[in-house]
């Protein structure tokens, strides 16, 4: 706490700071905005806020964050129930959601295996995945999207292995170069990955 400036606006400072990417210096600032702003606009933040905590929860068929159960990807009867694609969070069906080109199912795991971090398949979503491929869905595509990193390879082996009983499709987003990349520019792993997913044109 910041014991120069008055209680209300230092505790506000170290309430910013619990954010991530948010020093000292962009807390103060933004604190002192919020000091600034009309009452009606801090209220609705603040409302904002509380209602994020108290008004969420876990879809129980995808896992994703949700107001209602179940979302309203998991309700929505146009979705192609025999595609389900397999991501780490919430931000990342968003992301999946922004192209408008994949109109499946989603499973939200919560996270990827990190042994370096101390996380495990155990505190993932995994269960509630082989139960859904269990009750036979119709889903015939399992769509690996999990993250193009060491975490994210680790979570899609450790899938892959795992759920071949099922005698599904599985499928890996391919990884490569991002349009408007410069060959140069890329490292080792991204032309690797650019290289194994090069298709006929």
């Amino acid at each position: 706490m910041q014991m120069y400036l008055p209680e209300p606006i230092a505790k506000l400072i170290d309430g910013f700071m619990y954010l991530p990417g948010i020093g000292l210096k962009t807390a103060q600032r933004l604190a002192f905005f919020v000091l600034n702003m009309e009452e009606e606009k801090v209220m609705n933040l603040a409302k904002a806020l509380v209602k994020v905590k108290r008004d969420l929860l876990h879809c129980s068929i995808c896992c994703s964050v949700t107001d209602k159960d179940p979302c309203h990807i998991c309700s929505d009867k146009n979705r192609d129930s025999s595609l389900l694609c397999v991501v780490h969070d919430t931000k990342d069906l968003v992301a999946m959601e922004r192209t408008k080109e994949y109109n499946g199912l989603y499973h939200v795991l919560h996270g990827a295996i990190s042994p370096i971090d101390g996380i495990g398949p155990s505190d993932l979503k995994i269960t509630p995945l082989l139960n859904r491929l269990g009750d036979n869905e119709g889903i015939k595509e399992l769509i690996l999207a999990t993250n193009a990193n060491i975490e994210g390879e680790a979570t899609a082996m450790y899938l892959c292995k795992l759920l071949k009983p099922f005698r599904l499709k599985i499928t890996r987003i391919a990884h490569g170069l991002p349009v408007g990349g410069d060959l140069e520019y890329a490292d080792e792993v991204t032309l690797t990955k650019a290289l194994e997913g090069r298709r006929e044109l």
